[in-house]
């Protein structure tokens, strides 16, 4: 197993800028048939990541904070354009990036999740849960040339000229979100008690040093992939409307936030 982990830090060595919009040739985000899962001891580490892409917080109770799971934004494991796809990443890591101001591992990107949407701690590099979502993603990324994004890495684009109108967003949440998210956005639970639709915000939502507390990224997401089902349906500026509402309510605080974007980069809708 230690074999698939030392391969993940050694993969590409090629440099490009930003986990969500990569100056790279572009490939098709083709996705491989789960039947080609080997069935071998690598093949069950990659089942192995999936479960936990999918189950974070059930199986990951040290490490996860809150009542989300990796795949809250990473839609349908990890292989829908525009909402972070997970698919070609494998061979564009590592990369620079601006947020820390130097090139990181693809194991660091992953411990970053762990540590901002996740409110939580990281894993150890060398655990068997990092291993197996360095499987899946490795897995995942089957046919991506070395150094080319897919088509829809990250979550898209949004136009930034726009001025948000959180007070619009506050209407449009409450017609276009709270039927799933609930009116104070603390989610939808099961009788078992797990989330069914996530919490936007409160103390079990993504801190405020995650990338989708920032206005433009998180409206970016809604624009392409909410309501749930039916993305592209709401305009640009009804998609930042509605982020400019949703990140700017109560949330848990990443203490280490002030050292981000060292190079003096940062964007306009960075969090304090």
């Amino acid at each position: 197993m230690k074999l698939y982990f030392s391969t993940a830090l050694s993969a590409c060595i090629l440099i490009f800028s930003g986990w969500a919009q990569a100056e790279a040739p572009i490939a098709p985000l083709n996705p491989p048939a789960e039947s080609s899962i080997p069935n071998s001891p690598k093949g069950a580490s990659i089942l192995l990541g999936k479960k936990l892409l999918n189950q974070t917080h059930d199986l990951l109770p040290k490490n996860v904070g809150n009542g989300l799971n990796c795949s809250n934004c990473h839609l349908q494991n990890g292989t829908t354009p525009n909402a972070a796809p997970l698919v070609g990443l494998w061979g564009v890591f590592p990369e620079y990036r601006s947020r820390d101001g130097k090139v990181i591992t693809l194991t660091e990107r992953i411990n970053d999740c762990f540590k901002r949407s996740m409110n939580g701690r990281p894993l150890a590099d060398d655990s068997e849960s990092m291993i197996a979502l360095l499987s899946y993603i490795q897995w995942l990324s089957t046919g991506v040339p070395t150094g080319e994004s897919v088509q829809g890495r990250g979550f898209g684009k949004i136009n930034q000229a726009l001025v948000p109108n959180s007070e619009n967003g506050k209407i449009l949440f409450s017609q276009k979100c709270a039927s799933c998210h609930g009116e104070t956005g603390a989610g939808l639970k099961d009788p078992a008690g797990t989330y069914t639709f996530p919490p936007l915000w409160g103390k079990d939502s993504f801190n405020d040093g995650a990338g989708m507390a920032r206005t433009y990224t998180a409206a970016a997401f809604i624009e392409h992939n909410m309501p749930l089902g039916q993305g592209g349906t709401l305009s640009d500026q009804e998609a930042i409307d509605i982020a400019q509402f949703v990140t700017h309510q109560p949330r848990p605080v990443y203490t280490k936030k002030s050292g981000d974007w060292p190079k003096g980069d940062k964007p306009k809708d960075a969090r304090n």
